[in-house]
C-alpha cells in the first residue's frame, strides 16, 4: 500500500514533463510565426489560438466534455465486452473459430466505411458515436487479453487442476493476475482508439463534440478554432492515456516494467 503515493508522484512527474514539452513547442511555434509571418488562415500563432479559446471557453469545454463522455462510454463497454470475449475465446474452441475470426475480419475493414451504417441503425444521437468508439477499442482489448490469459506456464495450470481447482478459480487466481500486464497494454491502446472512434462518429453525424466543432470551423475557414479543437483533442488523449497508465502502476507495482522504469528514473 505504501507504493501508491510513489506511483502517483511518478505519474505527476511524467505529466509535468509533457506539459513542459507542450509549452516549449508553443514558444517555438510563436517565434516561427513572428519570423516567417504565414497567413493566419494557414498557420495562426499560439497567441491567436489562446485568444480564440478565451473568447468562448464554455463552448470549447462543452464540446470537449461531450467527446470525453462518448470516449469513456465506448471504452468502458469495450473493456467489459472485450474481457468477456477474451475469456470465452480462451476457454472455447468454438468461440475461437467464430467470434475471434469475425473480430479479425471486422478489424480489417476501414472503420470510417462502417460508421454510416451505425447512423442508419441507431440514428444521429450519441448511441452511434459510442458504438463506433466501442468498435475501434474492442479489438485491442480482446487481442491483448487473449494473449495474456494464454501466457501462463502450463505446469502451473496442470498443478492447479491436479489440486482440483475449478476453472473459475484458475481464471481468477492464476490466469487473470498473469494477464494483467498484457491487458493494461491493450487498454492503453484502446483508450486512444476510443477517442478516435468518438471523433469519427462526430464527423459522420454529429451535432456536438470536438469533431463536430472541427467540421463547423472548417466550413467557415476558421483555422484558429480548428487548431484549438485539435489541441484540446491532443490534451484529452494524452490525459486519458496517462490516467490508464497511473491505474496500471497502482495495480501492478510488482511488475518488472514498473520496477525497471523507476530504476531508470533514479
Amino acid at each position: 500500500m505504501r507504493a501508491g503515493p510513489s506511483h502517483l508522484w511518478d505519474a505527476l512527474k511524467e505529466a509535468s514533463s509533457v506539459v513542459l514539452l507542450i509549452l516549449g513547442i508553443m514558444v517555438l511555434w510563436e517565434g516561427a510565426v513572428l519570423v516567417f509571418k504565414p497567413s493566419p488562415i494557414i498557420l495562426p500563432a499560439p497567441s491567436a489560438l489562446w485568444g480564440e479559446f478565451l473568447a468562448a471557453p464554455s463552448y470549447f469545454l462543452r464540446q470537449a466534455l461531450f467527446t470525453l463522455y462518448t470516449t469513456l462510454a465506448g471504452f468502458a463497454l469495450a473493456v467489459v465486452l472485450g474481457l468477456a470475449l477474451a475469456v470465452g475465446i480462451v476457454h472455447s474452441r468454438l468461440m475461437e473459430k467464430t467470434v475471434y475470426t469475425v473480430l479479425v475480419a471486422l478489424n480489417s475493414v476501414p472503420k470510417v466505411a462502417l460508421a454510416p451504417l451505425f447512423v442508419i441503425w441507431m440514428g444521429t444521437g450519441i448511441e452511434p458515436k459510442i458504438a463506433i468508439a466501442l468498435m475501434l477499442a474492442l479489438f485491442s482489448v480482446v487481442i491483448d487479453a487473449v494473449l495474456g490469459l494464454r501466457s501462463v506456464d502450463p505446469d502451473m495450470i496442470s498443478l492447479a487442476k491436479a489440486s482440483r481447482a475449478s476453472t473459475f478459480a484458475i481464471l481468477r487466481k492464476i490466469r487473470l493476475p498473469n494477464a494483467l500486464p498484457s491487458i493494461f497494454a491493450g487498454l492503453k491502446v484502446a483508450i486512444s482508439f476510443a477517442l478516435v472512434g468518438a471523433i469519427v462518429g462526430e464527423f459522420v453525424a454529429g451535432s456536438e463534440g470536438l469533431g463536430f466543432a472541427i467540421l463547423t470551423a472548417q466550413g467557415q475557414f476558421d483555422t484558429p478554432r480548428v487548431f484549438v479543437c485539435l489541441i484540446l483533442l491532443g490534451l484529452l488523449g494524452t490525459a486519458l492515456f496517462y490516467v490508464v497508465e497511473a491505474i496500471e502502476r497502482l495495480a501492478l507495482p510488482w511488475h518488472v516494467s514498473q520496477r525497471s522504469g523507476r530504476a531508470a528514473q533514479h
